[in-house]
C-alpha cells in the first residue's frame, strides 16, 4: 500500500524525491520505498519535514477580507496579487506536476491542489467570493441551432463551450455564484475565429449566467520591463459600476528597465544561478553564472537565422537587450534558445535571463533579497514564467475590483469575518466608489 501521508509531506513541502533524500540523507531508493509502502519512514524523518513545512507556513492573517478559489492556478500569480488586496485562497486547481511543485513550496501547507478541474465536482468546492481564473484558450465548438435542436439539446452560450475548459469555469460560476470574477488570456482572444470566442465566452458570461462584466487589454511594461500585453475580464453578480476604462493603470511609457531585474554585482550571491569572484579591492562580487551565455554554435545560428529573415523582409530574429532596455514578452519557449530577450554582454556571447531574473520580470520578487523557491529545473522554470501572469498588474487590478467585491458581499457577514479597522476600511472602501 503506498504511503500517501508522507509523499503529501513531501509535495507540501515543494521538494522532488531527490530532494527530499538529500534533506533527509537517504537515498532516493529509499524514499521511493516509504511512498510504495514496501518500508515505513521512521518518524524522525516524519518530523523533519513537518518542521521544514511548519517553519516555511507563512503567517495568516488575522482575518481576510474576502475569499476566493485559483482555477488553472500556475505557479500562482493570481494568488498573489489577490493575497495582496486582503483575499484569502480557499482552493486551487492546476494540473500540471511541476507547476504544482513550485505552486506548493511557495504556498506550503494551506490546502491540497486539485489537478484536472474537469473531474472535480463544483459541489466540492468550497463556497468562495472570488473566482480567478487564467483559462486555456482552446477552440470552440460552434454547433448549428437545429442539429442541437433535433438532438433535444440547449443551443445557449454554455452549450456552445462544452468540450473546452472554459465550460468548468462556467459551471463553477453556475453552481457557487460568487460576488465576482477576473479572467486572464493573451490579447488575441477577442480577434479569435473572427471575434466567435469572445462573443461566446461574453454571451455565455452575460445573458446565461447574468454577470456584468468589463474586459480591458493592459500592457504590464508599465509595471515590469517587458511588453506584456493580456486581456482581463472582470465580473461582478450586480451592477457595481466597475469599469476598465475608467481606471489608470501605469503608462507603458515610463515603466522600469531590466536594470531593475537584472542580476547585479553586490546583491547576495544565489549557488544555483550566480557565482562569486574576487574583483581586486572591491573584493567578492556577483556574477551570472557562464552557463548562461550562449554557445558559438547557437549565437552564430540565431544571427544567420535572424540575417535569413530580415532578407526576405520579415521581422523575425532575436532581442538583444542592455539594461536600459525593456524587453520583448517572455514565452513558455524561452528554454528553447532565449532567442527574444537576450541580454548583451562586452566582449563576449549574449546570454539568457537566469529563471530567478525571469521571477524578477514576471513580478514574482519585488526586489534582489525576495526571492520565490523555484525548485524546479531550468528548462521547467522557463515555461512556468513564460505561462504565468504578471502579479503586479493583478495586484493593481485586485485593489481596483476590491470595493466592488465588498459591496455585493452581505453586509452582514462581512462585519463576522473580518475585524472591525478591516469592516471600517470596506465600508470607506465601498464609499469611494459610491
Amino acid at each position: 500500500m503506498e504511503d500517501h501521508a508522507f509523499r503529501s509531506l513531501r509535495e507540501q513541502n515543494g521538494l522532488s524525491i531527490d530532494e527530499a533524500a538529500e534533506i533527509l540523507d537517504v537515498s532516493a531508493k529509499t524514499v521511493r520505498r516509504w511512498e510504495t509502502g514496501e518500508t515505513a519512514p521512521r518518524r524522525a524523518f516524519v518530523e523533519v519535514l513537518t518542521h521544514r513545512l511548519e517553519s516555511r507556513k507563512p503567517q495568516e492573517p488575522e482575518s481576510s477580507d474576502f475569499t476566493f478559489i485559483d482555477l488553472f492556478a500556475g505557479i500562482g500569480g493570481m494568488r498573489r496579487g489577490f493575497e495582496a488586496a486582503g483575499g484569502k485562497c480557499v482552493f486551487t486547481s492546476e494540473w500540471d506536476t511541476y507547476a504544482q511543485r513550485t505552486y506548493r513550496a511557495n504556498f506550503p501547507g494551506d490546502h491540497e491542489i486539485a489537478g484536472d478541474i474537469t473531474q472535480v465536482d463544483a459541489t466540492d468546492i468550497p463556497e468562495h467570493d472570488v473566482l480567478l481564473a487564467g483559462f486555456p484558450c482552446q477552440p470552440f465548438s460552434i454547433a448549428g441551432v437545429s442539429k442541437l435542436n433535433s438532438l433535444g439539446r440547449e443551443h445557449g452560450f454554455m452549450n456552445k463551450t462544452q468540450g473546452t475548459l472554459f465550460f468548468d469555469v462556467l459551471r463553477i460560476l453556475k453552481h457557487h455564484r460568487p460576488a465576482a470574477f477576473l479572467l486572464e488570456n493573451v490579447k488575441n482572444l477577442k480577434s479569435h475565429n473572427k471575434g466567435d470566442t469572445f462573443r461566446t465566452i461574453q454571451g455565455a458570461l452575460e445573458n446565461d449566467l447574468g454577470y456584468r462584466i468589463s474586459c480591458h487589454v493592459i500592457d504590464a511594461k508599465g509595471y515590469v520591463p517587458q511588453h506584456r500585453e493580456r486581456i482581463f475580464i472582470a465580473g461582478f453578480r450586480e451592477d457595481t459600476g466597475f469599469d476598465f476604462n475608467r481606471l489608470e493603470f501605469r503608462d507603458p511609457t515610463k515603466g522600469p528597465t531590466l536594470a531593475e531585474v537584472l542580476h547585479s554585482p553586490d546583491e547576495t550571491p544565489e549557488e544555483r544561478f550566480t557565482i562569486q569572484k574576487k574583483i581586486g579591492r572591491l573584493g567578492l562580487r556577483t556574477f551570472v553564472d557562464p552557463k548562461y551565455t550562449l554557445s558559438d554554435h547557437l549565437w552564430s545560428y540565431l544571427q544567420g537565422y535572424a540575417a535569413k529573415h530580415k532578407a526576405a523582409g520579415n521581422g523575425f530574429g532575436f532581442g538583444l537587450n542592455r539594461p536600459t532596455d525593456k524587453a520583448r514578452t517572455l514565452s513558455a519557449r524561452y528554454y528553447k534558445d532565449g532567442s527574444e530577450i537576450l541580454i548583451a554582454q562586452p566582449g563576449k556571447n549574449p546570454r539568457r535571463l537566469t529563471p530567478r531574473e525571469c521571477a524578477r520580470l514576471m513580478g514574482f520578487d519585488s526586489d534582489r533579497e525576495t526571492r520565490m523557491d523555484i525548485p524546479v529545473s531550468d528548462t521547467r522554470a522557463y515555461k512556468q514564467f513564460g505561462n504565468a501572469v504578471v502579479v503586479p498588474v493583478v495586484a493593481e487590478i485586485a485593489r481596483y475590483m476590491k470595493p466592488h467585491i465588498l459591496r455585493i458581499m452581505d453586509p452582514g457577514e462581512l462585519f463576522e469575518r473580518t475585524s472591525p479597522a478591516a469592516h471600517r476600511k470596506a465600508q470607506q472602501l465601498q464609499m469611494e466608489v459610491g
